[in-house]
């Protein structure tokens, strides 16, 4: 049995401390509000896991220094934008060498960072791995079957976050390909939105796959450009993760697409989904990063015009079908083919 600190009492934190509960650990569960982890200890149930019973021996608190002391790992399960300023507060409680274990998707739009770089810069003695893959975190508190990817550094790291995490309804594998694995958790949330939009517009199961599918190839193009690994676009936290993110309704970003595409501003959008949607902080970034690499990245570019410039998303879908005709392929294949 291990002593695990989960910073942060969203869904999806409180869905990996259920998990990490069943498996016999000792788990303690950290909210920013006081209000919140009161609530969570009295009524045993979290207002957006319906349901879902907690534990009566699982701990809730609103003091950092309780949820990181003596924790053999600590995960931290905060919204993308709050993940450096949380990170800060973790510091003076963290111990060198302390496993920080980050579940949070997204690219900090005014440094172009990975999360687990911007933990990294604020939490220098820890030692910070991911956790990512195809997993909402509805299904993960009832115990869905779900297949996830840790990735660290050394295999060592991996493994111990593997071992944590394991269990008979939550399969993990190791990578050391902790950019990639970022990138695709990030990216994948923008192209939901685009998947969402066209489901907004009344499109078919036709414009999904065609959206999943080049989506992937524009998150592959520029990770693979940034340093990440084929395998791991093409694996969960790559194309899983972006199948699951564009086809569910638990989906935040698919959801909020959906509204757009019906006519409602981002802002609206948002509003109704009334949950933080890191498709709209991670496009700008996205949109950044494929400058600064010089990656074409159409559908990318099209969600930011519609998301920030009050693009009609209709026109949006016009522009990516009439763009200049292309090949699927290495260009250069036909004549390899001829001589072969």
């Amino acid at each position: 049995m291990a002593k695990i600190g989960i910073i942060g009492a969203g869904t999806w934190g409180t869905a990996l401390g259920l998990l990490l509960y069943r498996n016999g650990h000792q788990v303690t569960l950290w909210s920013a509000f006081e209000e919140d982890a009161k609530d969570l200890a009295k009524n045993r149930e979290h207002k957006n896991l319906p349901g879902v019973k907690l534990p009566g021996d699982m701990a809730f608190t609103a003091s950092m220094e309780t949820a990181m002391a003596d924790k053999e790992a600590v995960v931290l399960a905060v919204p993308s934008i709050y993940v450096r300023s949380t990170a800060r507060l973790m510091s003076p409680f963290c111990r060198k060498g302390q496993v920080i274990v980050n579940v949070a998707k997204g690219i900090e739009e005014s440094t172009l960072m990975t999360l687990s770089q911007v933990i990294e810069e604020e939490i220098p003695q820890a030692q910070v791995t991911v956790l990512s893959g195809p997993s909402h975190a509805e299904e993960v508190s009832r115990g869905v079957p779900t297949t996830c990817v840790a990735g660290a550094v050394s295999k060592e790291q991996a493994q111990k976050i593997q071992n944590l995490f394991m269990s008979p309804a939550f399969r993990v594998y190791i990578s050391p390909d902790v950019l990639g694995i970022e990138l695709g958790g990030a990216l994948k949330n923008v192209i939901a939105l685009a998947a969402g939009i066209a489901d907004g517009l009344e499109y078919g199961d036709n414009t999904k796959a065609a959206l999943i599918t080049r989506g992937i190839r524009e998150i592959g193009r520029l990770g693979m450009k940034m340093g990440g690994k084929f395998e791991t676009f093409s694996g969960l936290s790559g194309i899983g993760d972006l199948i699951v993110t564009c086809a569910s309704m638990h989906s935040r970003n698919r959801r909020a697409g959906i509204l757009i595409g019906q006519g409602y501003t981002m802002e609206e959008a948002m509003r109704e989904v009334n949950m933080v949607v890191e498709g709209v902080y991670s496009a700008k970034a996205a949109w950044k990063l494929a400058e600064k690499y010089q990656v074409p990245m159409p559908i990318v570019e099209q969600v930011n015009l519609v998301l920030f410039c009050g693009k009609d998303p209709a026109l949006g879908v016009q522009e990516l079908m009439m763009r200049d005709k292309t090949s699927e392929t290495d260009a250069e294949l036909w004549g390899e083919q001829a001589q072969g």
